[in-house]
């Protein structure tokens, strides 16, 4: 199995916290649309496995997803013409997850049942949050009314997967504000919330705004007592805690994001996408224009030398990432299977540097099972608020 993510990279604005690579030049969207689909006809052997006769062959692609930027802006042709090319040139599951990000202030019923039509299945709402005041600082684009509008109009054209992110740690936000936050998530009746505290990323106006003293960082204290909030309710309103920064209702976690953790191989395509193979990771030019000349190089010339770059991950990097996407899960890190791709030394290893964390009950070690011959290594509900001192401590260095 595999999993494909197309980055659009077209925002009307750009938010104050964002660091992401977008622009704002909409008119190239159309020569956009072309220039990704010549980029996914062309990459297609880029997953290609082999089978126990030396056969190569086309892993079943599990997840779709569209995201950005804001791919909500792309015209329904554009998004059809881009995923009929993906079901045309990949072996497509009948049962594949298919996201599409969205501004709930591009929600119509008439774009949403466009893409519900064209085999779209769950639509992710940037909401970040319902407080208008906030999302003018945030120069965000939809009110508050709006977001719960978006949900409507999705239920209306047929959705039955949808999911909100949120942010908490706004400068200024209360406690309180956040719990409004939250149950307005609740009170709309999404299968799936994602949840992110505030960064603040060098380069951003955000940033800027920090450093100039204009606006001052929430308190850690406060930014934890939100967490622990959102967790407390969510759980109460019957989500699953699935993984550090998000919920979902029984049945509905994130399959995409979920192939990230468990590091299933995936395609990515567009300007500044990456790529993973299991061993090996590409990406594109984070330069629109780069981008578009690359690929119309690609489509008269059918050469693709040079045109991504690429990195073959060491088994210390390989070690390293399974440690961070596994022990921030539920699913937590399997040390058996640890130990057959990397061996028991290092196995050894992380257990080792877990000991302190187990002792302060911050990790817990799961009894063996049949499956599972080794246990599981997880956080601990206490553990979850210091998840990032766990893991850098687990992983291995070069001193």
């Amino acid at each position: 199995m595999a999993g494909i993510y197309l980055h659009i990279p077209f925002c009307r604005r750009r938010c104050v916290y964002c660091d992401f690579y977008s622009t704002t030049r909409e008119g190239d969207i159309p020569r956009y649309a072309e220039a990704l689909a010549q980029e996914l006809m062309l990459r297609r052997n880029y997953l290609e496995e082999t089978d126990k006769n030396g056969n190569p062959y086309l892993p079943e692609i599990e997840t779709v997803y569209i995201g950005g930027g804001t791919p909500s802006l792309l015209h329904p042709e554009h998004t059809e013409r881009i995923l009929e090319v993906v079901r045309r040139h990949y072996p497509v599951s009948r049962n594949a997850e298919i996201t599409v990000e969205a501004n709930p202030d591009d929600v119509t019923e008439a774009w949403a049942q466009a893409l519900h039509g064209m085999g779209v299945n769950r639509i992710s709402l940037g909401v970040q949050t319902f407080d208008d005041d906030k999302l003018r600082f945030l120069c965000r684009r939809h009110t508050g009314h709006q977001a719960m509008e978006a949900v409507e109009q999705c239920r209306k054209a047929g959705f039955d997967n949808l999911s909100l992110d949120l942010i908490y740690g706004l400068p200024g936000q209360t406690v309180g504000e956040w719990e409004h936050d939250v149950e307005h998530a609740i009170a709309a009746g999404v299968e799936h919330l994602s949840a992110y505290a505030l960064i603040y990323e060098e380069g951003t106006a955000l940033w800027t705004l920090r450093e100039s003293g204009r606006i001052r960082e929430t308190d850690e204290e406060v930014s934890l007592r939100m967490f622990d909030t959102l967790i407390n309710r969510l759980e109460q309103a019957g989500f699953e805690h699935y993984e550090i920064s998000n919920f979902a209702r029984p049945g509905y976690t994130s399959r995409h994001n979920s192939s990230y953790w468990r590091g299933i191989p995936y395609l990515g395509c567009g300007a500044a996408a990456h790529s993973f193979d299991g061993e090996s990771r590409q990406w594109n030019t984070a330069d629109l224009d780069t981008y578009l000349e690359r690929m119309d190089c690609l489509a008269r010339t059918g050469k693709a030398t040079g045109l991504w770059e690429r990195e073959t991950l060491t088994k210390e990097e390989r070690y390293n990432e399974r440690i961070i996407t596994s022990v921030r899960t539920r699913d937590g890190l399997d040390l058996h299977r640890l130990k057959e791709d990397f061996g028991a030394e290092a196995a050894a290893y992380c257990l080792r540097m877990a000991a302190p964390h187990l002792q302060q009950g911050t990790l817990r070690l799961l009894p063996p099972a049949q499956q599972i011959p080794d246990g599981i290594l997880c956080l601990s509900r206490q553990g979850i608020f210091v998840s990032d001192g766990i893991m850098s401590d687990l992983l291995m260095t070069d001193d």
